[in-house]
């Protein structure tokens, strides 16, 4: 069967060759205005193309501002907002969402010359990021606690986990989760040891979102049930990488953040 013909019309291609040369200048003050438009009587409209260059700029930079406050709080307005401008001349939005718009934000400030004595600032962004797409995922009902219980104890190792569309795991060499909490916050805080391990789980099990530090071993163990991986291998996987994982305060805690929604167990078995 022959593939349909798809007709594009004249005013189509004349408005999609519009938006190509109008774009491009938009986020590149080297670039000067297009020759496509003109002002009134077919005057320059270069004043008026620099306000709306401006203000498309302007907004990109807003909506990283309230995607990131935290991030924008510790390194400060001025700084954030200088910053943010960079980003957004490399990085142009793909989506016509602004909440869509920063997700390579955090990698950004990661490689950003200027915040290298912040080491701690990219992961921070990384949590800020998960809150918005945890904030925005689907609803789901978690995983009630009689669902695990349920399953009889020899099977458990080959218990497969469905996650909630908000779960989010957000790893750290840093103590990202504590600096998150306490700049998310108008309020004033003590000294923070910036250079101790924590890993963030975000959820939104319900209407609010949580930002949770995970105990040793924890985002290892998420993670692997996140991928698939059954019980049993998601324990061992923890275990490796701190003995001293505590199994049953893992469990308590994935269940009352509502980390999942679903759990079964697999007919081929555990091979593991």
């Amino acid at each position: 069967m022959p593939e349909p013909v798809i007709s594009i019309s004249e005013t189509c291609r004349e408005r999609l060759g519009y938006a190509a040369a109008f774009t491009p200048a938009l986020l590149d003050p080297e670039i000067g205005e297009p020759e496509v438009i003109a002002g009134p009587n077919g005057k320059s409209a270069k004043k008026r193309y620099d306000v709306y260059r401006n203000n498309v700029t302007v907004s990109l930079i807003n909506a990283l501002s309230d995607t990131f406050p935290a991030t924008q709080r510790i390194v400060g307005e001025e700084f954030f907002r200088a910053m943010a401008r960079l980003h957004v001349r490399q990085s142009p939005p793909t989506s016509p969402l602004l909440s869509d718009y920063g997700r390579d934000f955090p990698d950004f400030i990661e490689d950003f010359e200027h915040a290298r004595n912040l080491p701690y600032l990219a992961d921070v962004a990384r949590i800020e990021r998960a809150w918005l797409d945890a904030y925005h995922a689907a609803d789901a009902a978690p995983l009630h606690g009689h669902m695990l219980t349920a399953i009889p104890p020899e099977t458990l190792g080959q218990a497969v986990f469905t996650t909630h569309p908000a779960t989010r795991v957000v790893r750290s060499r840093f103590a990202a989760v504590t600096i998150f909490s306490v700049n998310r916050r108008n309020e004033p805080f003590g000294r923070v040891k910036a250079g101790e391990p924590e890993d963030a789980l975000v959820t939104r099990p319900r209407l609010e979102v949580f930002v949770r530090r995970l105990p040793p071993g924890g985002a290892r163990f998420l993670e692997s049930l996140m991928a698939g991986e059954p019980f049993r291998k998601a324990v061992d996987a923890a275990l490796e990488e701190d003995g001293d994982f505590d199994l049953t305060a893992n469990i308590s805690g994935v269940i009352e953040a509502g980390v999942f929604t679903a759990v079964m167990v697999s007919e081929h078995g555990d091979n593991g």
